[in-house]
């Protein structure tokens, strides 16, 4: 039996380095949980189905599956139920699409401002245990494209606020957990 998650922990790391599989266990294999997923299944991408499915088998058939961009609704939930975010980076992203910021539409960085203040705000204020991922994506090479660039600087820029408003941050490497807050 697990010891139950009290506090608010950010679980970070790089592709594929048991982030995932660490933040689970932390969050309690044998106790109900909400699990929020931040992805849509995308027919087109084989190897992405693929990643979902595997993600799904490993959870308990007794954790809800939460299907939402809207991170703040839940992270104001007022409950014991911990919360599982997998993940932030696929939700900054799809905040992006949203936004505009692809394309440069028209107010798309106020757009995108206002989305990660008002998550990065109902993080501070959570009172239910939780435990979010994302990835860290800083620490490699400056990508070539603009694109690209300013999606790891506002990764970059999440990952720190939530990090401030989360009671512990964890890092993965190689499936080695290691806290760092």
């Amino acid at each position: 039996m697990s010891t139950p998650l009290t506090a608010r922990l950010l679980v970070l790391g790089g592709a594929r380095s048991g982030k995932s599989t660490f933040a689970e266990q932390q969050a309690g294999l044998d106790t109900p949980v909400d699990y929020l997923a931040t992805s849509e299944v995308r027919a087109d991408d084989p190897e992405w189905v693929e990643r979902v499915r595997l993600h799904r088998e490993r959870r308990p058939s007794y954790w809800n599956t939460i299907e939402t961009l809207d991170l703040a609704a839940e992270l104001r939930n007022d409950t014991d139920t911990p919360l599982l975010i997998d993940c932030l980076t696929v939700w900054l992203t799809c905040q992006m699409d949203a936004a505009g910021i692809w394309t440069n539409e028209p107010g798309c960085d106020e757009t995108l401002k206002s989305a990660v203040d008002h998550t990065v705000d109902a993080f501070a204020k959570a009172t239910r245990p939780l435990v979010a991922v994302s990835n860290e994506v800083g620490q490699g090479l400056v990508p070539a494209d603009p694109g690209s660039r300013r999606f790891r600087d506002e990764m970059g820029i999440l990952n720190m606020r939530v990090a401030q408003a989360v009671d512990e941050v964890w890092f993965c490497t190689a499936g080695i957990p290691v806290k760092i807050k």
